[in-house]
């Protein structure tokens, strides 16, 4: 379980870095570039609009708030406090601006905050987003709730996504990703993961307000940033991945689109059902050792399956009960 979780997170972070310099690109360009799949990190080409300049094996946003979202999640024994959400994220990006990237917060995160800044109420800030920021930071909920608990799973979906995706489509998204995770800590397949996330985001699509958009897991698959796309492109890649997690996340690297987010929830998704040792050793010293600021990976899979388990502390330091 403690691999299954580590192969979650570093499966996020191998998926993001990979995926860095291709995001925004058209699959034609990549191919152009780098053939027809990602063999590698690579750096942050000269003319990208967001990644010119970094190293390779950087990750992005997708990585920086998954693992945000990770504390708060154990700071709240599973369920994250929505207002506490708010402000680290809208901190996370001037933090940001302050170290000269121009990867930001996404449309309907930045919208959602503008709201609650203007004082809309958390239960209603989030009711215009569909894209796919809940689903892309998801990951952590995931590894601290056992599968079996769906309602509690739901309920921390919701509590973790309401205030910037308070939508059906948005929450759809993100139930599946967190359930596929968590079924794979308690070791569920792949192709079985698949299958109780569908489930979960039919669940969830029913949750939240309504949004007019095609089904999370209907027929449209493609690879921007709506939630309803960029999901099932995750898990269809997962699928075909052959069960080589490695292989899955340089695939989704190489879709175009939004495919370093793409390509985060496919490694999470594999990662947690095959394991730490299912990526090559050399690219998780890769994303460890040039994030100069540490990512806390273990400290933060070691919290979370507490959470799970019903060990993490109390407030005051006190073992559970």
């Amino acid at each position: 379980m403690h691999s299954r979780a580590l192969g979650a997170l570093y499966g996020l972070a191998i998926g993001d870095a990979l995926g860095m310099p291709t995001q925004s690109r058209s699959r034609p360009d990549i191919v152009a570039r780098y053939g027809s799949l990602v063999v590698t990190f690579e750096p942050g080409p000269p003319d990208h609009p967001l990644a010119v300049g970094r190293p390779a094996g950087t990750v992005t946003d997708d990585t920086e708030q998954a693992l945000l979202l990770a504390r708060l999640v154990i700071e709240g024994r599973g369920t994250p406090d929505p207002a506490e959400l708010a402000s680290q994220l809208l901190a996370w990006e001037e933090s940001m601006r302050a170290r000269g990237s121009l990867d930001l917060l996404g449309p309907s995160t930045r919208r959602a905050l503008g709201a609650v800044a203007a004082g809309t109420d958390i239960e209603e800030s989030g009711r215009f987003g569909t894209t796919n920021g809940a689903a892309m930071r998801i990951t952590p909920v995931g590894i601290a709730t056992p599968s079996r608990d769906h309602g509690v799973l739901m309920d921390r979906v919701v509590a973790a996504s309401r205030v910037t995706h308070n939508t059906g489509i948005a929450l759809a998204g993100a139930a599946a990703v967190a359930t596929a995770v968590s079924a794979g800590i308690d070791g569920a397949t792949v192709g079985d993961a698949v299958q109780f996330a569908a489930a979960a985001a039919a669940s969830a699509a029913q949750l939240g307000h309504w949004a007019a958009g095609a089904d999370v897991i209907y027929r449209l698959v493609g690879s921007s940033l709506a939630t309803q796309e960029s999901v099932p492109a995750a898990f269809a890649v997962a699928a075909a991945g052959m069960g080589d997690p490695w292989l899955a996340c340089r695939m989704a690297a190489s879709l175009g689109g939004d495919c370093d987010t793409i390509a985060a929830m496919t490694g999470a998704i594999c990662g947690a059902c095959r394991g730490l040792e299912s990526f090559p050793g050399s690219a998780r010293s890769t994303v460890t050792r040039v994030n100069a600021r540490d990512l806390g990976l273990e400290g933060l899979a070691v919290g979370l399956l507490a959470v799970r388990s019903g060990t993490a502390p109390r407030a005051g330091g006190d073992a559970a009960g």
